[in-house]
């Protein structure tokens, strides 16, 4: 239940097995191409560490505790991170999908209030924006 903060990207998931379990959720945040209608590279995560580390890993317990959950795991990264790239992931461990996607929707919306992350657009220039 140990929140853990990446540099960049974060890397592709790793296998999760959780006895009991009858439902394994996983989100992923993806960075979008655009921010406010405008083209972007990134975005880029400033983290203030000793606060996030600390206000993740209390509200990883409380989650738990509240929705009764089997376990969590959070990532998020903290640096630059290109679109198209997951900069948040959360998993949920359940005995059912109910309590798991109630809990998923509430850590994700206590998370953008509490936690001290901010996110920074890195505007994309000309030649890095696609055209159809």
């Amino acid at each position: 239940m140990t929140p853990i903060l990446h540099d960049g990207p974060l890397p592709p998931a790793t296998p999760w097995d959780i006895p009991g379990a009858g439902a394994v959720i996983c989100f992923e945040g993806i960075v979008r191409p655009s921010e406010d209608d405008h083209a972007i590279a990134a975005l880029d995560y400033e983290v203030y560490e000793p606060m996030a580390q600390r206000e993740l890993a209390r509200l990883s317990t409380a989650t738990c505790a509240r929705f009764g959950l089997l376990d969590l795991l959070a990532e998020h990264s903290r640096g630059c991170v290109p679109a198209g790239a997951c900069s948040f992931r959360l998993r949920i461990a359940s005995q059912h999908r109910a309590e798991g996607l109630a809990a998923m929707a509430w850590f994700i919306d206590r998370l953008k209030q509490d936690v001290p992350i901010w996110k920074r657009p890195v505007i994309a220039h000309p030649a890095e924006v696609a055209t159809p």
